[in-house]
């Protein structure tokens, strides 16, 4: 770029741009680019640039987490990603309820936190921000009365997503004391191999609020869980699962469900018997607001299913793709 006829240097770019530059960057080099003058001290300063922050990418210490908590975060934070170095070892450093007491106290607009790695056997649900709006857990660890059923006075109150990926402890227990969370409208669960079909059928009918709905990679019967769907989340709008163990006469189940606006079938890793394209079809035209239908893992792509399906649900999104690789995060 150039200005005058001279070619132009970083100084010479308004306080957005370099802004914007420095979003990208990790939070260890925003930090040292403050260092550099005084309008990028005053820059790395800003609220903007502080509104997201990902601690994951970088193991750091607790005195620099205190440190960034109450220099740059406060009340600046509206989402946060966290490492809690669970497989680096027990001296490794790990979160601690107060620092989860201080994120409440010192970051009252804080409505996302992700954790990741991290141990929370030591830091009761009760300790974590009151603000939350989403809270993911990706394999982490928990204790057994970490959500209890019937807390009185509810904890998290304004919570309305939670995603749990790969959080090996989680079971039923853990399960029926998410009615607890009174505002959860979005529940994922991810690789939660000890949740049983009697313990999911069980918890949703306390959790007919639920509008969206992900269960990928457990050990569940695709069946089991539609009829589970079907029997209690008559207004759930959206449906993600893995299609193991799924038949027309799973699918069927769906037929009618008045508020459903998105499916999503995602084939195990493993081999499935594929529905034919006629059967989904089948079941999806009696779905009145179905609006994005989409397959995944199927080998369907650029194939006579794929046109037989559009154009029999010509009000819909027919989306039809390759299966996420065996390692990639379920919510992808």
């Amino acid at each position: 770029m150039r200005v005058g006829g001279v070619m132009a240097t970083l100084s010479d770019l308004p306080d957005s741009v370099i802004l914007e530059i420095f979003s990208y960057l990790p939070v260890r080099d925003r930090i040292r680019l403050s260092r550099v003058c005084h309008r990028w001290k005053r820059l790395v300063g800003d609220r903007w640039l502080w509104r997201h922050v990902d601690l994951t990418v970088c193991r750091m210490r607790p005195k620099v987490m205190w440190h960034l908590l109450r220099r740059y975060m406060a009340s600046r934070l509206h989402s946060l990603r966290l490492c809690g170095y669970l497989s680096a070892g027990s001296q490794a450093p790990q979160l601690s309820p107060a620092l989860m007491r201080a994120l409440g106290q010192k970051c009252p607009n804080l409505q996302r936190l992700c954790l990741h790695g991290a141990d929370l056997s030591v830091v009761p649900v009760t300790s974590l921000p009151c603000t939350l709006r989403t809270l993911e857990l990706h394999s982490c660890e928990i204790p057994m009365a970490w959500i209890l059923k019937g807390r009185d006075p509810p904890v998290l109150p304004l919570l309305e997503s939670l995603v749990l990926d790969r959080v090996p402890a989680f079971r039923d227990e853990h399960l029926r004391g998410l009615t607890s969370f009174r505002a959860l409208r979005s529940l994922v669960l991810g690789g939660a191999y000890r949740v049983t079909e009697a313990g999911l059928d069980a918890s949703l009918q306390e959790l007919s609020s639920l509008r969206r709905l992900e269960v990928l990679g457990c050990a569940l019967s695709a069946d089991s869980t539609l009829l589970a769907i079907s029997r209690h989340l008559r207004d759930v709008r959206k449906v993600r699962l893995t299609a193991t163990g799924l038949s027309a006469a799973g699918l069927s189940v769906l037929e009618g469900m008045p508020a459903l606006e998105s499916l999503c079938l995602q084939a195990p890793h493993v081999a499935l018997e594929t529905l034919s394209p006629a059967e989904i079809l089948s079941s999806c035209r009696t779905m009145p607001r179905l609006r994005v239908l989409e397959l995944q893992g199927l080998g369907w792509e650029g194939q006579e299913a794929e046109r037989i399906l559009c154009q029999g649900l010509p009000r819909c999104l027919v989306i039809l793709r390759a299966g996420p690789k065996e390692s990639a995060d379920w919510w992808v």
